[in-house]
């Protein structure tokens, strides 16, 4: 998690020069012995914009026999998915429809990511339960939600056998004791 979570740059090695440029000390001096790097703020700004990845692209790039067009990448993924996939050439003899791979479902992927096997049911542990929709509207889930909180309270008002709750006890007033400020332990 560090590895991952660690900064692209050291905040130790960063300091601003009294001229107002960034200096930036290099961990291992270049060949040419240079150990410091200087930069104006907007120069090291557009620097640092270069580091941030684009959205919506893949930072893994495959290459080889795992890039996407590789012709054998059918025989070398679990999958066998790729330009010459024994799933493909059924599909092309079959019909005249275009060949669009399936991807996988929200329960393949909770299952497979976070092993969450949403198509058994907690309650009674039947298989296959089918989805029906996919709530997205956030007035729609928090009535839901409100919902299943009330009914899991009045459950557990039910179910439960401790007695009900009662208020704490009424703490004495300062007025009821006597302060004595002057001991005798008889010295």
């Amino acid at each position: 998690c560090r590895y991952i979570s660690r900064p692209a740059l050291s905040e130790q090695r960063l300091s601003l020069t009294d001229s107002g440029k960034v200096r930036y000390q290099l961990k291992t001096p270049y060949q040419d012995g240079t150990t410091h790097v200087f930069f104006t703020p907007l120069d090291f700004i557009g620097k640092l914009a270069a580091l941030v990845p684009v959205p919506r692209l893949n930072l893994t790039r495959f290459y080889g026999v795992f890039a996407p067009n590789a012709k054998v990448r059918a025989e070398v993924t679990a999958s066998q998915r790729g330009k010459n996939s024994p799933r493909l050439a059924e599909h092309l003899k079959d019909s005249d429809k275009p060949y669009h791979a399936r991807s996988m479902s929200w329960a393949q992927r909770l299952k497979r990511v976070f092993n969450i096997d949403i198509t058994v049911c907690e309650a009674c542990e039947k298989t296959n339960v089918k989805i029906i929709t996919c709530i997205t509207d956030p007035a729609v889930i928090h009535k839901i939600l409100a919902h299943l909180d009330k009914q899991t309270l009045l459950e557990a008002k039910n179910d439960s056998l401790m007695p009900p709750l009662r208020a704490p006890p009424a703490t004495a007033s300062f007025s009821d004791y006597i302060i004595q400020r002057d001991f005798d332990f008889g010295a």
